[in-house]
């Protein structure tokens, strides 16, 4: 691969997707069917506005869906990606990796 070829990969890459928090969100939903959202505030380190605000952009995106629900009294918010999500992730990591390979 030319460095042109690299630079025309490196536009490919979808902003909503490759901006760090939104990044390590997808890929720990990767990881699973669903996530309930204190499990993913915990593990991406974020707080609760930021995470918030992180989810809301990426539900508008369509990548993921958000359904509220309660667990007895209490209000769990579950989160999983949509099949174009998980497909614009995957695509995303590929696109990563190949260009890693070029270096």
């Amino acid at each position: 691969m030319d460095k042109l070829d690299t630079f025309k990969k490196i536009g490919k890459l979808e902003k909503l997707i490759h901006e760090p928090s939104r990044l390590a969100i997808l890929t720990a939903l990767m990881g699973c069917q669903q996530a309930d959202f204190q499990f993913l505030l915990n593990l991406v380190g974020m707080t609760k506005g930021n995470l918030s605000s992180h989810l809301s952009k990426l539900e508008s995106g369509g990548l993921i869906v958000v359904e509220k629900t309660y667990l007895g009294k209490r209000p769990i918010t579950y989160l999983s990606l949509t099949e174009h999500g998980r497909k614009s992730v995957s695509k995303h990591w590929q696109i990563l990796d190949d260009l890693r390979k070029s270096i």
